[in-house]
């Protein structure tokens, strides 16, 4: 078998092209449990660190160490998603954030820098799942509403990832209890919601999603482009929603092959462009180093002029729900105007909370929480329009380790971002680090989707 080759997702399911509901119900239940546990880290990891280390400088860190675990993660679950499907997959990225979960309370507990940070590697490595099973979601969707289910799974998230921010207070009161340090109660709650999460998957996700994109792409036309106008000049020689043609055999194939090739409209063997990979893949990344070196200091930022760490828990609940609460509506967008034009978007509003977060008096609630709400909506639109290029771009053959490698890159990013923001903040100051990195998205992101559009239209 060659790296072209499909690789056989193993599952003994019987695998519609339309596999109903339950499925994506499925999804977003183990997402809403997920969530839950990814607001741990994000809520209290740095001010975890800041205690046991003893240096704003290094709060940074743990944010550097749960994104470079996801790192490992991402690659680890897409190789894992692309041979086995996506159920074994996503069950063993929820599996390894609820160990890590746990030992990080271990750590903080018995005071153990090395188990803690270690256990925040790991939680990291797991907590990637959660992103990528929007992936899961668009493989259960036909292509003209893919933008909309990427939505859909990524919004199911908000429903955990609000609230745990929000239970800093009460599940720190319960380790307290137990005598364990209060910082590590959201950790107490991830483990337990990483672990539902994952039983979740495992006993209901059937038909696996891999197994469903395989299968819809085994009996319709390519997908149709997301690149808005672009769709519409293809409609004479590609197939629309509604008229697929369904091949009765080798000769009037008009589909994906074993190998991730395509028929191009002229009718010509072809495959799907790697510069739509690369287009994606630089939003989204670019937006999430941008979004992690902002988001991982605003809690410090704040204790540091007299805000309580409930203050700090309310302020990432509301930029966490930010991050996933439109995912529908930028799916929707994405659906309607093309996965460019919301990336410019998602440019521009990065720029504006940069410019806010950095500006607006710190001492207020009202500044940083409207700053990080944006910063969240930002990071949405740029999240779900990079994912549509990559979806359209990715042959099924592959698609599950070209977009673990993608999340590999977004991973990567985050873990520089979160580095460097403690350096920065300790070096030169919050405001410069916000103002900064939303020069920085929209310097960028804009750029590369325009250039994303002007390469296809002139190939």
């Amino acid at each position: 078998m060659t790296a072209a080759d499909p690789a056989p997702v193993r599952t003994r399911d019987t695998v519609p092209a339309a596999p109903g509901r339950r499925p994506m119900t499925v999804l977003v239940v183990s997402q809403a449990l997920g969530g839950a546990g990814m607001a741990a880290g994000i809520t209290v990891g740095a001010l975890l660190a800041e205690d046991l280390l003893g240096s704003t400088g290094l709060a940074g860190l743990p944010a550097a160490l749960y994104t470079g675990g996801a790192a490992v993660g991402a690659m680890t679950v897409g190789r894992v998603s692309q041979h086995r499907g996506r159920r074994p997959g996503l069950a063993l990225g929820h599996g390894a954030a609820a160990l890590g979960s746990v030992g990080v309370v271990a750590g903080a507990a018995a005071g153990w820098t090395a188990l803690l940070l270690t256990a925040l590697f790991v939680y990291g490595a797991g907590s990637v799942t959660g992103l990528l099973a929007r992936y899961a979601g668009a493989d259960l969707a036909p292509p003209e509403r893919r933008g909309r289910a990427t939505g859909t799974v990524l919004l199911a998230t908000t429903l955990g990832a609000v609230a745990g921010p929000n239970l800093v207070g009460p599940t720190g009161a319960v380790a307290a209890a137990y005598g364990l340090p209060r910082l590590t109660g959201p950790f107490l709650l991830a483990a337990v919601a990483y672990t539902a999460a994952c039983l979740v998957l495992l006993l209901w996700l059937r038909p696996d999603p891999m197994a469903v994109a395989r299968a819809r792409a085994a009996a319709t036309g390519p997908a149709p482009p997301s690149d808005g106008g672009a769709a519409e000049k293809k409609a004479a020689t590609v197939p629309g929603p509604g008229q697929a043609r369904v091949a009765t055999g080798p000769e009037e194939t008009d589909t994906e092959t074993d190998t991730g090739a395509s028929r191009t409209p002229s009718g010509r063997p072809g495959r799907r462009r790697p510069s739509g990979v690369v287009t994606g893949a630089t939003v989204t990344i670019s937006a999430q180093l941008v979004m992690i070196a902002v988001m991982t200091m605003t809690p410090v930022h704040m204790a540091a002029h007299g805000h309580s760490t409930q203050a700090a828990g309310t302020v990432i609940a509301l930029h966490v729900g930010a991050m996933f609460l439109p995912s529908r509506l930028s799916g929707s967008l994405v659906d309607r105007l093309g996965a460019p034009p919301v990336a410019v978007a998602s440019g521009v509003v990065l720029l504006v909370a940069g410019v806010l977060a950095g500006l607006l008096p710190p001492q207020g609630f009202a500044g940083p929480a409207f700053a990080l709400v944006l910063l969240g909506i930002g990071w949405n639109l740029a999240l779900v329009s990079g994912s549509a290029m990559v979806t359209e771009a990715a042959p099924p053959a592959t698609a599950a380790a070209v977009q673990g490698q993608v999340d590999v890159g977004m991973s990567l990013a985050g873990a520089t971002g979160g580095m460097v923001s403690g350096l920065t903040v300790a070096g030169a100051g919050y405001p410069l680090l916000a103002v900064a990195g939303g020069v920085l998205a929209v310097a960028v992101i804009p750029a590369v989707a325009l250039r994303g559009v002007t390469g296809r239209a002139s190939a």
